[in-house]
């Protein structure tokens, strides 16, 4: 299976981005993994820190190497990991790469705890790629009253910090707050993107970008993303919500067979991501 690396450049190359979907259990996993299958399209499963203390890298790393043998090109990511010390457990776990979320801190501190990261992943023995953080977007992927505080479009990530941030800490791949926000708003529409924020980071820049909460938006807003230098588009609340509304239709029913009530559900969640992928890879 290709690198995860050459994977990233090649879509950064060729204006399009991979999917990366966050799970917390093997169905939530196996829908990624057939909306993959389906598509033929690489995609990145993610677990943060919450999410791997119920599905411990251990067992989620195996699960990733079978799929691998049999074909699927499927990536694991360690999502926001916001201490040294964790990323390094993942790094150790066997992850493909591991996002350091040092964005609610002052940006010297930020570039501290980044670049300790960066040093202990490329001494690793192996190449895991490296992403770090600028600009708050909130840290609950679940749906919200109003946005987080702090998130705010004065505090979109300016290509001059953008570019001091890179060359400071090395990293491989760099997520922006581009009016992007974690989790959705309940009673109103996601804020708009700004692409052209986008395009101004990437050539500050020159690395991948990574688009970090984007469920809720608009297509047309991730696309015209993508297209000003996004390479990576993370989306969670949007397949949370529609894995726990499924599960609610299915069980109306009386039925008890734990595969029959879950199968609608992960199917409903295979859809949703082979649409997504699609879009993101411009199919």
């Amino acid at each position: 299976m290709r690198p995860l690396r050459d994977v990233i450049q090649e879509y950064k190359q060729a204006g399009k981005a991979i999917g990366h979907f966050n799970f917390s259990d093997s169905n939530q996993l196996k829908a990624i993994i057939d909306a993959s299958r389906e598509t033929g399209l690489p995609v990145i499963a993610g677990l943060s820190e919450g999410e791997r203390e119920y599905f411990p890298f251990m067992q989620a790393r195996a699960l990733v190497e079978m799929y691998q043998k049999q074909g699927t090109e499927i990536y694991l990511n360690a999502d926001h990991t916001y201490s040294s010390e964790l990323v390094q457990r993942a790094i150790a776990a066997g992850v493909d790469s591991v996002v350091v979320d040092g964005a609610k801190l002052p940006m010297n501190e930020n570039i501290a705890l980044l670049s300790s990261c960066v040093a202990f992943a490329r001494a690793a023995g192996r190449d895991v790629i490296v992403e770090g953080e600028l600009g708050y977007i909130g840290q609950a992927s679940k749906e919200l009253d109003s946005l987080p505080e702090g998130v705010t479009e004065a505090n979109l990530t300016t290509p001059e910090d953008a570019k001091a941030f890179v060359e400071a800490t090395g990293v491989d791949c760099f997520a922006p707050a581009v009016g992007n926000v974690h989790g959705m708003l309940k009673h109103a529409a996601e804020p708009r993107l700004h692409p052209d924020r986008v395009k101004a980071i990437a050539d500050a820049t020159g690395v991948p970008l990574v688009l970090h909460g984007a469920s809720g938006n608009t297509e047309d807003d991730i696309v015209a993303c993508i297209k000003a230098g996004i390479t990576i588009v993370h989306i969670n609340t949007e397949l949370r919500v529609l894995y726990r509304d499924s599960l609610r239709e299915s069980l109306k029913s009386d039925e008890t067979t734990p595969y029959k009530f879950l199968q609608p559900a992960t199917a409903a969640m295979q859809a949703f991501l082979v649409h997504k992928m699609r879009l993101f890879a411009q199919q």
